[in-house]
């Protein structure tokens, strides 16, 4: 019976410019994710150290993900679109059964280390408009703190977050960067519902 071969494919160009800007950063602060044709680590496999918009063109199905280091959000559709999910460090040998996600990664994303404060705006109108909600730190139940749900539009200032459409971390994910959102679907939301927010602190 003929072994299946491992290929490995690497992806490490996108994030080259802002990687190599600081010497000191090296391959352990850059993050590193495998992606796994088969269950339980089997099959061919693709090697990813940085973002890329789209994975289609490496593999076409993906049943099992290893995280050798840094955070990740893997995305169902190319360009970081669908539903998200966040990944740490650690394997996931059969991450469909974890998550009820399909075998369709599309694309994934980086999440920088960050070791600083954190802070956010959150507005109840598009476009910076109405009522100004602040956080700096996790708000397990958005209802009970703020007493409502809707967001239109939001400013990250500092840190990176995740959002979440149902209360204590539930839910649908949004990674939300540092920058303006000035709609909810500028986060790839599918409503402008807001649960839960949590800030993405997990260490290299």
């Amino acid at each position: 019976m003929t072994k299946l071969a491992v290929r490995p494919f690497p992806c490490r160009i996108v994030y080259k410019e802002n990687l190599w800007k600081n010497k000191k950063l090296n391959t352990a602060t850059m993050g590193k994710i495998i992606f796994y044709e088969d269950r339980n680590f089997g099959g061919c496999f693709h090697e990813c150290m940085s973002d890329c918009s789209d994975l289609h063109s490496y593999f076409n199905r993906c049943h099992s993900i290893r995280v050798e280091s840094g955070c990740f959000m893997i995305y169902e559709r190319p360009n970081y679109m669908g539903h998200q999910y966040f990944l740490r460090r650690g394997e996931y040998s059969d991450y469909q059964h974890m998550m009820g996600m399909t075998d369709c990664v599309r694309s994934c994303r980086m999440v920088p280390m960050y070791n600083g404060s954190f802070r956010m705006r959150m507005y109840e109108r598009p476009d910076m408009g109405g009522q100004m909600m602040e956080l700096m730190d996790d708000c397990p139940n958005f209802m009970d703190r703020f007493h409502m749900s809707d967001i239109n539009s939001c400013n990250v200032m500092d840190g990176h977050w995740l959002f979440y459409d149902q209360p204590n971390y539930r839910g649908r994910m949004y990674y939300m960067r540092p920058g303006e959102y000035r709609r909810y679907s500028d986060w790839g939301g599918m409503s402008s519902r807001v649960g839960s927010v949590k800030r993405i602190m997990d260490h290299y």
